[in-house]
């Protein structure tokens, strides 16, 4: 594509959850090191709550990786949205317990209580991560929580890691699973990026794919792209991407203002944001008021 134009070696700006992108100056990285430290703590759930497209995926990942295999077992549920006998069969796969073919929910928690016994006599913890935790029935939530009351006198033979989006709050503050509620030991929010972080991450992103430019994108360009994508990680990748297409398809070397606003008009998400949109409801309201005035008028003008 533009990569030999920019003298890259790979896309810098894909929206897959690649964690050699990883970006350190931000909320994340004070994120990364709290799940890092509460995972050694061997203390009950960990939540992790960020907005669409912040990145709590490339998160869940990056920690994943950073776990030694040595001393850690893990498992990555992408998508929990299971009944609680679901879950349980897909924890077991993911730590590749075999049980019968028509395993009942009582069979399968004792092999799970066995896995995991097996697990701490090795010295090794183990850790289930589920992401979009949000999406989670209720009564799969109970069923977690009652699948984390393995413990020795000393520690929880499993934690939890929960990735969600805000909604996870709401659905945690229902009085049905108040007592999962009060074993979240640590908690964690991943923030949208500030202008300032916004700048590095482009640097840096075009840097991990080989550029050796010091500035690809002008500050006004980054600034301009700052705004548009309120400095949420997915949405700078998208705009980045296509600005730089809009500076390859003019032979530039350098993305100015003007291809970043050609991304933005490019990019459906993003021109319809909620200041847009307040703007357009006030417009309509206005408009509407203007209309049965002008209609007022005429039909008392009609009636003198």
């Amino acid at each position: 594509m533009y990569e030999a134009h920019f003298g890259l070696k790979e896309l810098p700006f894909t929206i897959t959850p690649d964690t050699s992108f990883f970006f350190s100056r931000s909320s994340h990285q004070d994120a990364l090191n709290t799940l890092l430290v509460a995972a050694r703590s061997g203390e009950g759930f960990i939540k992790v709550i960020g907005e669409v497209g912040t990145g709590k995926t490339l998160l869940c990942r990056k920690f994943l990786a950073a776990l030694d295999p040595k001393e850690f077992l893990t498992a990555y549920i992408p998508n929990p949205y299971l009944d609680p006998m679901g879950l349980l069969l897909a924890i077991a796969d993911e730590f590749r317990i075999r049980y019968p073919q028509y395993v009942s929910q009582h069979q399968l928690l004792k092999l799970l209580n066995r896995f995991l016994l097996e697990a701490y006599a090795q010295r090794k913890r183990v850790v289930v991560c589920l992401d979009e935790s949000q999406a989670m029935p209720l009564d799969t939530l109970e069923s977690l929580r009652l699948l984390s009351n393995l413990e020795t006198e000393r520690r929880k033979l499993m934690q939890v890691v929960l990735f969600g989006q805000p909604e996870l709050n709401l659905r945690l503050a229902q009085p049905a699973i108040r007592q999962l509620t009060q074993r979240i030991a640590f908690s964690c929010e991943l923030l949208p990026l500030t202008l300032d972080e916004t700048e590095y991450y482009i640097a840096y992103r075009l840097q991990v794919a080989g550029s050796r430019h010091p500035r690809v994108f002008a500050h006004d360009a980054a600034r301009r792209l700052f705004k548009a994508s309120r400095g949420i990680p997915r949405l700078v990748n998208i705009l980045a991407h296509k600005s730089l297409l809009a500076a390859f398809g003019e032979g530039a070397h350098k993305v100015a203002e003007k291809h970043v606003r050609l991304a933005v008009v490019d990019t459906e998400s993003i021109r319809v944001t909620p200041a847009f949109k307040d703007q357009l409801v006030n417009y309509l309201t206005a408009l509407l008021i203007g209309l049965l005035i002008v209609a007022g008028v005429f039909v008392w003008g009609g009636w003198l």
